[in-house]
C-alpha cells in the first residue's frame, strides 16, 4: 500500500507540475532558495552579534623589567671577551687539523699569516688550509670549525676538481682567528 501512495503523489507533483508550467516552475524553486539564502544570513547576522557582545579576553600581562642599554664600554668589553686568546693560536690551528681527520679530509699542511692592529689591539691569524675530500666533508669541516671557534670568520671557500666524475675534490678554505693579546685588552 505504501508503493501505491507513493506512486499516486508522485503522479500529482507531475500533473501539478505540468499545469503550472516551466516559468512558474522556475519561480516557486528560486523563492523557495531566496527564503532558505534568508534564512541562513539571519542566523550568520546572529552569530556575528553573539561574537560581538563577547569581549575578547586580554593577554596576560606580563611584567618584565626592561634591562638598561649597554654601554660603549660594556659592549667593548663583551666584544674583547669573545675573542680568542692569541697565546692558544697554535692549539686552535691544532684543531683545525683534528676537525679535518675527523671528518675524512687529507690536509697535508697549511699556510699561515699573523697580523695585528694596534687601534683596536686585535691580532689575527689567518689560516688556508688546502684539502682533499667530499664536498659534504668539507663544509661540515668549515661549519665545525666556526662552531668551535666562534672568534673565528670564514674567508674563503672554494673548490675543484679534476673530472666531473671525481667523487673527491680539492678545495681551499680560508679563516682569519681573531685573538686578544696577552697583555690586556682594555683600551
Amino acid at each position: 500500500m505504501m508503493a501505491a501512495d507513493m506512486n499516486v503523489l508522485r503522479l500529482r507533483a507531475q500533473l501539478l507540475l505540468r499545469r503550472a508550467g516551466a516559468p512558474a516552475c522556475c519561480a516557486v524553486a528560486l523563492l523557495v532558495l531566496g527564503a532558505g539564502a534568508w534564512v541562513w544570513a539571519w542566523q550568520q547576522r546572529a552569530v556575528a552579534a553573539q561574537l560581538e557582545a563577547r569581549p575578547l579576553p586580554l593577554p596576560p600581562l606580563a611584567v618584565v623589567a626592561a634591562a638598561p642599554p649597554a654601554t660603549s664600554s660594556e659592549n667593548l668589553a663583551r666584544f674583547y671577551a669573545a675573542l680568542g686568546q692569541q697565546r692558544h693560536a697554535e692549539q686552535q690551528v691544532k684543531l683545525l687539523f683534528d676537525l679535518a681527520a675527523k671528518n675524512g679530509l687529507v690536509l697535508a699542511q697549511g699556510e699561515y699569516k699573523s697580523g695585528y692592529d694596534k687601534a683596536g689591539r686585535i691580532a689575527t691569524y689567518q689560516v688556508s688550509l688546502p684539502l682533499k675530500g667530499s664536498y659534504a666533508a668539507v663544509w661540515q669541516f668549515a661549519l665545525q670549525a666556526l662552531r668551535a671557534m666562534p672568534f673565528a670568520s670564514l674567508d674563503e671557500l672554494s673548490f675543484r676538481r679534476e673530472q666531473i666524475a671525481d667523487p673527491t675534490l680539492e678545495a681551499r678554505v680560508r679563516l682569519t682567528l681573531y685573538l686578544s693579546d696577552a697583555a690586556g685588552v682594555a683600551p
